[in-house]
């Protein structure tokens, strides 16, 4: 009877339950090497994306190191499913490790063992690999879309931390039936009764001809908590002593105090770690868009603080 080692892997990145992932993938695993023998250890990665290398995650780069080891304690490996374990060409770089090593890979669409010598197993794992490639693509294209709707046509609040002068609010329960019966809301942004005047105050101030410098001075002489001793929790690397020029600067620049919902100022690159080893795989940098790519809401998401007039002509910073 064989020993068996279980590999699997869940992203939380959409919500998903890593026990139940585990659990479904590990009965797929066991259906298919129960008549052979029993699984007697288990790899799982959770919150590790698929494009991943494996040597990248943390229980895969442990089960490879276990291969090395003569008495690692099981003959064979079994994957629940293999588009959450190879991604793209994953399966070509990791499967000869394997084969060195002398340990059986075993997946369901084969019906048990990679044949090494078996050019059909190859093309199958082959075809896999590009599906699960071509399904995280889709993934994040239906989710990207669905913001830019989101945004564009109901001008919702999709996440982050709200600017000074603002605080989030409710909005009603989700619209997806599934979501609102699990509890989660829609939020919106709505003027804070005690940081909305200061606002109001700056933009006055310096449609009024004051500098910048000068209306941050004022704001700290006369008292005014500035942004980071606003809101100390989510600003714990400042001191929230005084008012900046650079605080007094971001606030006229910033569209939302005209009532606008703005989404997609930045993005998300995936670049190669090593040119040179293209193994290793990507890492992912946020990068800012240019104001072209930014997408607007239509309608108003709240009482705006001032007006856009007023607010285009503060652009003249």
């Amino acid at each position: 009877m064989l020993r068996f080692a279980f590999y699997g892997r869940v992203s939380t990145e959409d919500q998903q339950d890593p026990d139940a992932s585990r659990n479904w993938q590990l009965a797929r695993a066991r259906a298919l090497t129960e008549r052979h023998g029993e699984v007697v250890t288990e790899f799982f990665d959770v919150g590790q994306s698929r494009s991943i290398p494996w040597k990248r995650r943390p229980r895969a780069a442990e089960l490879l190191q276990h291969l090395r080891n003569p008495e690692r304690g099981f003959d064979a490996v079994v994957i629940g499913e293999p588009q959450r374990a190879f991604y793209g060409n994953q399966y070509g770089l990791t499967f000869p490790v394997f084969a060195h090593y002398g340990v059986q890979l075993w997946v369901p669409e084969v019906g048990g063992a990679i044949d090494p010598e078996s050019e059909a197993h190859d093309l199958v794992m082959s075809v896999f690999g590009g599906m699960s490639k071509g399904e995280r693509s889709r993934i994040k294209i239906r989710i990207r879309a669905a913001m830019s709707a989101q945004t564009q046509v109901e001008g919702r609040f999709l996440g982050g931390r709200p600017p000074y002068g603002y605080r989030i609010a409710d909005a009603g329960p989700h619209p997806n039936p599934a979501k609102a019966a699990d509890g989660r809301r829609l939020h919106r942004l709505e003027p804070d009764p005690v940081s909305a005047p200061i606002v109001a105050r700056i933009f006055t101030e310096y449609l009024a001809g004051r500098e910048m410098f000068s209306i941050a001075e004022a704001l700290t002489r006369d008292g005014v908590a500035s942004p980071s001793a606003h809101d100390p929790e989510r600003n714990r690397h400042r001191s929230g002593a005084a008012w900046s020029k650079g605080a007094v600067r971001v606030i006229l620049a910033n569209p939302r105090y005209t009532g606008r919902q703005v989404w997609n100022k930045q993005r998300k690159d995936e670049v190669l770690i090593d040119v040179d080893d293209v193994g290793l795989g990507h890492e992912t940098k946020m990068r800012w868009n240019t104001p072209d790519k930014w997408v607007w809401s239509a309608e108003q998401v709240h009482e705006a603080l001032v007006d856009t007039d007023t607010f285009e002509r503060a652009q003249h910073v």
